[in-house]
């Protein structure tokens, strides 16, 4: 199962690929942090994640995506501006057919690190730790793949309890 992670953001998108068998063993395939800063307006930022995801997921070709959801940001026009980049992102995987899943970030960080309240300096290094990467990442890329990396852990966590994703969330 190869998994597309996705850390939303108006600024940097970071995106992550791993490829994870049925017990959660992870491989890294990819990651990276789309600069959006170059774009002359903010719409043409959104359109930009949205092309480079398209073009992302047709030379990677994921089976799933899964994406950070929205949390309460600096301010509101923050909170605005991190769900349309969310939005993009979003509507590229559903254009290509893909399969969306949805994690909050106390729940990524609880999966790669163990604990809710992790920093990013430690979600980094958990996820270099995992996936057996030794050079740095950047923070929005390594919060990508921590998306996956849950995913993969909730997708294996599925398999062995023979849940369905709804009835798992339903439970918790």
């Amino acid at each position: 199962m190869r998994i597309l992670g996705i850390d939303p953001g108006s600024q940097r998108t970071g995106v992550g690929i791993i490829d994870a068998d049925a017990a959660g063993t992870s491989r890294h395939v990819y990651h990276a942090a789309l600069e959006l800063l170059d774009n002359a307006s903010f719409p043409l930022r959104l359109k930009q994640i949205f092309d480079d995801m398209c073009a992302l997921i047709d030379e990677h070709r994921p089976d799933e995506v899964a994406i950070e959801r929205v949390f309460m940001a600096r301010n509101a026009d923050s909170a605005l501006k991190l769900g349309q980049a969310r939005g993009a992102a979003i509507c590229a995987a559903v254009h290509k057919g893909l399969a969306i899943a949805e994690y909050a970030p106390r729940e990524i960080k609880q999966a790669v690190v163990g604990g809710g309240g992790a920093d990013k300096v430690q979600v980094q290094h958990m996820v270099g730790v995992l996936l057996g990467i030794r050079s740095r990442i950047k923070a929005d890329a390594a919060d990508a793949l921590a998306v996956a990396l849950t995913h993969a852990h909730a997708r294996a966590s599925l398999v062995r309890t023979g849940l369905s994703r709804a009835a798992w969330r339903r439970r918790r």
